[in-house]
């Protein structure tokens, strides 16, 4: 059996519901029903576009910038052996140790954030000697603003039952089976030609329920007595069109995701995208370049006392 997930994947475009045109009949649930259809489909069309044009900008970006990144990356797992061997000397003051912990703990940060890197083992080793962060004081309004937070747990919840119920539908075929199949079938119908139409028609609904075909069922279901359909079936389709007006709104969340979230980057074209390349490349040298100089600076005390004084009259608690 050919089991598909209709909840994430729809079916190609030769197996859904053909748009109807202004002068096709129907009711006004079976039409809005195929209208969200070609909407959702054009969404996920217009998503995988997207993906893959970031997918081939990332594959450029690696190109150009990889060789870069990991010269920052080396650079930077090159000041820990120094920093943590000045830990050990007796030269620096309480004050200095504390601020050489911070460093290392920034530069970890730092690589794993930006780089991805695996600094599990130096986190472990300093997290522990860093000052714990100030506990946040209390809100002088947290009596006011818990029915807030209550109604964003009620939304909340709401959202969860709206998307199970999207979930439940669009991956159940069972229920629209069982509808066919009432209205559809041919030992229920007395004219010849008519029973001979059911049993065609029957025989369309069960090659796609035993496939799991949900879209050809509704589309089935969409297509029952257009203009006459019953209230059960016109029931039906609106609950089904609902949740395909939610995957829309999911699809569209996916799609401002991926324009102007973390990945944004990737989202740029053409000049744009050059133009931010470029910069990228030009930040990194110049990191790469400063982390030289540092390197160089704290293999001695004293060097590491000037690097120590110029960040904190700069304000800085990494470098």
């Amino acid at each position: 059996m050919n089991l598909h997930n209709p909840a994430t994947d729809l079916p190609a475009a030769n197996a859904l519901p053909v748009p109807a045109s202004a002068q096709e009949p129907g009711t006004a649930a079976q039409q809005a029903f195929r209208q969200a259809v070609l909407d959702v489909e054009n969404l996920r069309e217009r998503l995988q576009e997207l993906e893959n044009g970031q997918a081939e900008a990332r594959r450029r970006y690696w190109q150009q910038v990889g060789p870069l990144a990991q010269t920052v990356v080396a650079a930077r797992r090159g000041l820990f052996a120094p920093l943590e061997e000045a830990l050990l000397r007796p030269y620096f003051s309480r004050a200095e140790h504390r601020q050489i912990g911070e460093l290392i703990l920034g530069n970890a940060q730092s690589l794993h954030r930006r780089f991805g890197e695996d600094v599990a083992d130096i986190l472990r080793r300093h997290a522990a000697a860093a000052p714990a962060p100030p506990e946040p004081e209390p809100a002088a309004d947290e009596a006011a603003a818990a029915p807030a937070k209550r109604q964003t747990k009620k939304q909340k919840a709401r959202q969860a039952a709206a998307q199970a119920e999207q979930q439940h539908l669009l991956g159940n075929t069972k229920t629209l089976y069982r509808q066919l199949a009432r209205a559809n079938h041919p030992d229920l119908e007395r004219d010849p030609a008519r029973a001979a139409e059911k049993t065609a028609r029957m025989q369309q609904i069960i090659r796609a329920y035993e496939a799991n075909d949900l879209y050809t069922l509704l589309q089935l279901l969409s297509e029952h007595a257009p203009g006459q359909a019953d209230t059960e079936s016109e029931e039906l389709l609106t609950r089904y069109t609902q949740a395909l007006r939610q995957q829309q709104d999911e699809l569209k969340l996916r799609m401002n995701e991926l324009k102007y979230g973390a990945t944004s980057t990737f989202a740029a074209t053409g000049k744009k995208q050059e133009a931010e390349l470029r910069q990228i490349k030009r930040g990194l040298r110049a990191e790469a370049d400063y982390l030289q100089q540092i390197s160089q600076l704290i293999q001695d005390s004293e060097g590491l006392r000037d690097v120590l004084r110029q960040l904190s009259a700069a304000g800085q608690e990494v470098i």
